[in-house]
């Protein structure tokens, strides 16, 4: 079994989208992250219908993550 950190470090400075809890989308580029998944997204854009937002830099608290996929 992979696993989810093994995951994450592969994402590493990629762009990557994430399915929030609260149905928003985040793309942006991974910088960081710890051990419970948090993580550190730069150049993050959030797109929720037809909208798009851009944030810069966010650090986004993992348990709030349904999906994480490379862009």
């Amino acid at each position: 079994m992979t696993m989810p950190i093994k995951v994450i470090e592969e994402f590493m400075n990629k762009r990557i989208s994430m399915l929030m809890k609260d149905n928003r989308i985040l793309e942006g580029t991974l910088i960081g992250f710890d051990e419970y998944m948090n993580l550190i997204i730069d150049d993050t854009e959030e797109k929720m219908n037809d909208s798009v937002r851009k944030l810069g830099v966010v650090i986004v608290r993992g348990n709030n993550i349904l999906r994480i996929a490379s862009k």
